[in-house]
């Protein structure tokens, strides 16, 4: 383990104190390791190299701005082949959470969660990325073998 020191002004330090204290850190160190992997794990998704990769976009939706939903669902429905599945989770009268699995190459998936989040009434859109290997490939023993029947293994990326 390495150790690092850092210099930040008192308010910033007396809201780190009350995030460690309300998240249960032991130590600011704890607090400190946590946001660095996150850091970089945004950094990581921000600058991926990785051909192929399953997400997950979320967003609220503002069902007052005029044919917003459909169109939301024309989109999922000209990107078949990207979406895998979705989740609508109505919050009040006029918003709704939508949850959108993806899966594919990765260019096309950043690309779909683009055009999404820049719709009008699309808000707080975020999407995580996970790098993924497709193959065929299995750890298990040639006693486990089996048909894929058509579908192929999206295993995570070693880091």
């Amino acid at each position: 383990m390495q150790r690092i020191t850092i210099s930040i002004d008192d308010p910033l330090a007396e809201m780190l104190d009350q995030m460690v204290a309300d998240r249960g850190y032991h130590s600011r160190s704890e607090a400190m390791r946590d946001m660095a992997r996150d850091a970089i794990e945004r950094w990581r998704q921000d600058n991926s190299l990785s051909d192929h990769c399953v997400a997950n976009l979320s967003y609220v939706v503002d069902r007052r701005v005029r044919s917003l939903p459909q169109r939301l669902a024309d989109l999922q429905h000209a990107h078949h082949d990207l979406v895998a599945a979705s989740m609508l989770v109505r919050l009040d009268h006029d918003h709704s959470l939508e949850s959108v699995m993806l899966k594919g190459p990765t260019a096309q998936v950043r690309a779909f969660a683009d055009q999404v989040r820049a719709e009008r009434g699309v808000r707080f859109g975020t999407v995580n990325l996970l790098d993924v290997e497709p193959g065929d490939s299995h750890a298990q023993a040639q006693a486990h073998a089996h048909d894929h029947h058509g579908h192929a293994h999206l295993s995570p990326r070693s880091r």
